[in-house]
């Protein structure tokens, strides 16, 4: 059994070892490029720099535990499943991160989409302590546990729910994430913005898929500032999905605007494909404000008096998916 404090300094050590650029950590990264296209080298960097900054330091790790006031050991582990998305590299590190802190049993059932990096830091932190070889378990079967994390679309989510119904658990559906635009935006806030649409190729839940804009909104701004994500155009995965819904546009004769690597469509949904922006024109900005704040499909709203442009894809360790706090639901089990 591992106290909380040797928990803390072991994902410290891990927090560093994401950091130091060791053979070992490039060749698991270049592994994971390999096994998955959208896994680019810029986007893996990315997502286990922000886990690793602001995740893993042990000053965050200690200021973030503390108001939960866990025991040093937890003396009743629960064994809890997680079956993860893949959607980004590393998504379901988080859930990880929580059961591991509280003293729980991990059995995680990885997306085949994204095995390769969770699991050599899994096997960095066993030799670095054999305990942790109790603690984290990977199976293709959640049978027998305590208590299930899932996250997965609408669809896959209804199973979880019948599943796991008689478990503790949290089920995530689909989500995304939407901007408020004033049309006063600085070029650096829209270039910032760009960030949170284009990041990740805009898969994670924290993307943004839909802008909201005052009638009369020049898009010229926008689309010029969105200019430095151009070079996905040359990714080839990127590039047919743009093809393809650029040629659905034009077949159906329907009103786009575009950059190199952007659609811009009015449409009503929050979710666009890949390479899609969706954007719909207001009146009533109180109006549409408590409309966003009420919707259970929105992850995160940009825009100011929200937060802020280019933040989307950083969230804190203590900024929870679905709003549902995931540690106090593991202290309770």
């Amino acid at each position: 059994m591992m106290n909380l404090q040797e928990r803390i300094d072991l994902l410290s050590r891990l927090g560093e070892y994401i950091l130091s650029g060791e053979p070992e950590w490039k060749q698991a990264k270049a592994k994971a490029t390999i096994e998955n296209g959208w896994f680019i080298p810029e986007f893996i960097e990315l997502a286990s720099n922000n886990i690793a900054r602001q995740f893993l330091k042990k000053d965050i790790l200690e200021k973030w535990i503390a108001s939960y006031k866990l025991p040093t050991s937890n003396l009743k582990p629960q064994t809890v499943g997680i079956v993860m998305a893949g959607n980004i590299p590393l998504v379901g590190f988080h859930d990880l991160l929580c059961v591991f802190i509280t003293g729980h049993r991990a059995m995680i059932k990885p997306s085949s989409r994204d095995q390769v990096l969770l699991r050599h830091l899994v096997d960095k932190m066993i030799s670095w302590n054999k305990k942790v070889n109790s603690l984290i378990i990977f199976s293709e079967m959640l049978k027998g546990c305590d208590a299930y994390i899932a996250t997965g679309s609408n669809n896959t989510a209804a199973h979880f729910e019948y599943y796991f119904r008689k478990y503790p658990h949290i089920i995530r559906r689909n989500k995304t994430s939407v901007a408020l635009l004033s049309g006063h935006e600085t070029n650096e806030e829209l270039e910032k913005l760009a960030d949170d649409v284009y990041l990740y190729f805009g898969l994670g839940c924290r993307n943004v898929t839909k802008i909201y804009v005052p009638a009369g909104y020049d898009f010229v701004p926008l689309l010029s500032a969105f200019k430095k994500y151009n070079w996905l155009a040359d990714h080839h995965k990127y590039k047919n999905n743009y093809d393809y819904n650029l040629a659905l546009h034009i077949l159906n004769k329907k009103f786009y605007m575009s950059n190199e690597s952007l659609l811009l469509v009015e449409e009503s949904s929050i979710f666009s494909p890949i390479s899609q922006l969706n954007y719909e024109f207001y009146t009533d900005i109180n109006a549409l404000r408590s409309s966003l704040n009420e919707s259970k499909e929105i992850q995160g709203i940009i825009g100011h008096d929200f937060l802020p442009f280019g933040s989307g894809q950083q969230p804190s360790i203590n900024n929870y998916a679905d709003g549902i706090d995931t540690i106090s639901f593991l202290a309770q089990l």
